[in-house]
């Protein structure tokens, strides 16, 4: 998307004059002295998420801790954004077509008052369309930057069509994340989910062969774990 299509300046340079109705004359002065600063601050600021807060907040090891797990929670990430920019652009499409339907009104109107309302209704369109399009290039920013790391956590051993594949493993890790993480002051109900959730997983795994016939001493210390009643 070319800098024009997200250009605002002009926008808000439009609207400065405007403000005479709600900001003191002062203030507005102030305000149109900033206006390439505030186009700029507009433009660059943070609408989604950074790559470091991707691989950082969303693909933490501790949640997402085989490079399959990763993979298959890009493709869910990716997938969010790509339903979200095509329903931006059926948006987009709609917005476009009411300012057409304002602008013909604006042509044939003959009251006075109500041409300044529909000049009202297509600027404030103007600058949803800019908007749209500025939210547009940050979610296709963000299709790509998933692109990238569903890349780098393909290391060829787990199977890309079937999310289910690597669930039994991934989950195992996760739930034993869960369970180190424990502490003698947490719930009773967060302990039996964990455990819970972790005993099956090693009993489906023991019975596939995928684990040893051996009990986990962490699990035998299930009684120390969990806030006791008083």
């Amino acid at each position: 998307m070319s800098e024009e299509k997200r250009n605002i300046q002009e926008l808000v340079e439009k609207e400065s004059n405007n403000l005479h109705n709600i900001l003191d004359p002062n203030d507005v002065q102030d305000f149109k002295a900033l206006t390439g600063e505030l186009r700029d601050t507009w433009t660059k600021k943070q609408i989604f998420r950074t790559e470091t807060e991707m691989r950082f907040s969303v693909l933490n090891d501790m949640k997402y801790p085989t490079p399959a797990a990763k993979y298959w929670q890009c493709v869910r990430e990716q997938n969010v954004y790509l339903e979200n920019l095509m329903s931006l652009s059926f948006e987009y499409r709609r917005n476009e077509v009411k300012i057409k339907k304002l602008e013909e009104k604006l042509l044939t109107e003959e009251d006075a008052l109500k041409k300044e309302l529909y000049q009202i209704d297509i600027d404030e369109k103007n600058f949803s369309k800019a908007s749209m399009q500025l939210t547009a290039r940050d979610r296709m920013r963000e299709i790509k930057l998933w692109s990238k790391l569903k890349k780098e956590a393909d290391d060829g051993t787990f199977d890309k069509e079937d999310v289910n594949t690597h669930q039994l493993e991934s989950y195992h890790k996760i739930m034993i994340n869960r369970k180190d993480t424990l502490t003698p002051g947490s719930s009773q109900p967060e302990v039996f989910n964990v455990l819970g959730q972790l005993q099956t997983i090693e009993r489906v795994k023991k019975e596939r062969g995928q684990i040893e016939n051996t009990k986990r001493e962490a699990l035998s210390q299930e009684s120390n774990l969990g806030a006791k009643p008083e």
